[in-house]
């Protein structure tokens, strides 16, 4: 089967690897000229335009984007349109909001055309370990395409499933970083406890290794966080700063809209704020009432 491919990060540039190992042919497309170049030198066919990405490909064509969410996506659609015929397929694999995956659906389907969203998870070790795929949209459509989902998943039969129509693929990637973040933050506080007991000369790897074995908290969250340890055992070469993807917080809005608590996601997602601030006002302020109505000692800012 063939594919065109749109946005070749380093994601999007393993999702080729893999694809073309998997006997499938692409075609590539990506503004930077070095990513495009590197595509053409695994084996995929490198294009210069968008006119001639969609003309190497034989219809039915399935063309999946792996763009950021938002504007740069909706663009790439709007451009994508006028050269797509009725029958082809456009496939999301980036982070996308579900409720745009729905309606860029609703917009595609009005010139006969398809879409599926592709909750995609599996980062940097994809290429080696295959992607999870959380894929919305058509069961016909679905079935058509099956073989390079089974391509890019762990296993023909593990990894990827149709999870239901339009914006459920994306949907379900929400929450699954929604409850990524808990974990990591789960992980993150435990650890911080072990470190904190100075005495007990703990040594964070050798413990993490352990828990990697038999334990009722093995992860492969917890596989990286030993290969992390045993790389910087203290962690000083980084700095307490977590970004976020968006995803987070649109799961706990979306816990919000349905009325569904989800306290230890949102805790991790504020958690994540409170990671980039520098003497934040909250904790400043929690400093001058403890002084104004008990006496109590402060630290002056230097």
């Amino acid at each position: 089967m063939e594919l065109g491919m749109i946005g070749l990060g380093r994601m999007g540039g393993n999702m080729v690897q893999r694809l073309l190992l998997g006997g499938h042919r692409v075609v590539t497309y990506d503004r930077s000229a070095s990513a495009l170049a590197d595509s053409q030198s695994r084996g995929a066919v490198g294009v210069s335009s968008l006119a001639d990405l969609v003309g190497q490909l034989t219809p039915p064509r399935a063309v999946w984007i792996m763009l950021p969410a938002g504007q740069p996506t909706d663009d790439t659609i709007d451009r994508l349109i006028p050269l797509l015929s009725s029958g082809d397929t456009v496939l999301d694999g980036g982070n996308a909001h579900y409720k745009d995956s729905m309606r860029r659906a609703a917009t595609l389907a009005a010139h006969g055309m398809d879409f599926m969203d592709v909750g995609t998870s599996g980062g940097i070790w994809g290429l080696a370990e295959g992607y999870s795929l959380m894929i919305g949209g058509k069961a016909e459509t679905f079935q058509r395409l099956e073989s390079i989902f089974q391509t890019l998943a762990p296993a023909v039969d593990k990894g990827y499933s149709h999870v239901g129509p339009v914006g459920a693929g994306h949907f379900v990637k929400m929450v699954h970083n929604g409850v990524e973040y808990g974990l990591m933050q789960a992980y993150a506080e435990g650890f911080e406890i072990l470190d904190a007991k100075k005495e007990f000369g703990l040594d964070l790897r050798q413990i993490g290794e352990t828990w990697r074995y038999g334990s009722v908290v093995r992860s492969w969250l917890l596989d990286l966080a030993v290969e992390a340890l045993a790389a910087d055992p203290n962690l000083g070469s980084l700095q307490a700063y977590v970004d976020d993807s968006g995803e987070g917080r649109w799961t706990v809005q979306e816990a919000v809209d349905l009325a569904v608590p989800a306290p230890v996601i949102t805790l991790a997602l504020q958690q994540r704020f409170r990671s980039r601030q520098e003497q934040p006002f909250g904790a400043r302020m929690l400093a001058a009432l403890r002084q104004q109505f008990g006496g109590h000692a402060v630290r002056e800012s230097q």
